[in-house]
């Protein structure tokens, strides 16, 4: 797969972009893409070790913006959640492997699913993720 400039399709920039790398893409289907967490990060202080959840929801939800970057003219907003479980967590050295599948899409509401996990073991997922798609 050729490299995905990421920044090319993500309004986001430091500190808010959470996705490093696309490693998979289906179109209009399914992505995969990965953050390295680092102590770096601004949310890791001494009270907070590990990567809020949120911040995973919301790196998932940066992933889906890649099912369909043909079509990249727009801002997505992140409408809606619905069983999210979160299972584990992710500290500095972690790879957070993230996974992002269409369910449906349709008007500009992207309905999907995803997860985020370390080492295999999935720490986050969310069985409903609902975008919404505004063009400009």
């Amino acid at each position: 797969m050729n490299k995905v400039n990421i920044k090319s399709v993500l309004p986001h920039r430091y500190p808010f972009l959470m996705v490093d790398h696309i490693i998979e893409m289906e179109s209009g289907k399914s992505v995969k893409g990965y953050k390295n967490v680092s102590y770096n990060e601004w949310f890791i202080t001494e009270s907070q070790t590990t990567m809020p959840n949120m911040l995973i929801v919301e790196a998932i939800a940066q992933l889906g913006a890649f099912v369909s970057v043909e079509n990249t003219a727009g801002l997505g907003f992140l409408s809606s959640l619905e069983g999210v479980a979160f299972l584990g967590s992710a500290g500095p050295g972690d790879r957070l492997d993230l996974y992002y599948e269409v369910i449906r899409n349709k008007r500009g509401f992207v309905l999907g699913k995803g997860h985020a996990a370390v080492n295999g073991k999935t720490i986050v997922n969310v069985d409903k993720l609902l975008v919404y798609k505004e063009s400009v």
